[in-house]
């Protein structure tokens, strides 16, 4: 199917009929800002890597102030006791 110079002109003139003049020069002016817009977008994309700040935060770390202790296994294998197991005084 080939869409010949008339059919052209025919699409042509429906468009102008149903925007008019001023509404497609305005819809062709934001076009071109989009363009604009997003080429400026790229450059900044590109310069971007030379921006970026190489150095890592040192790590962060919070503390509540409690402090826990974690009973530990004496050589037979059962728990040890907490608190003071000294009894030869």
């Amino acid at each position: 199917m080939n869409v010949g110079p008339w059919q052209l002109l025919i699409v042509a003139v429906v468009i102008l009929v149903l925007f008019g003049r001023g509404r497609i020069s305005e819809m062709m002016g934001d076009f071109g800002k989009g363009i604009k817009s997003f080429k400026q977008g790229m450059n900044e994309e590109a310069r971007s890597p030379e921006r970026i700040d190489h150095h890592t935060p040192a790590p962060t770390t919070t503390t509540t102030g409690e402090k826990t202790a974690t009973p530990t296994a004496n050589a037979t294998g059962t728990p040890a006791a907490t608190g003071d197991t000294d009894k030869s005084s």
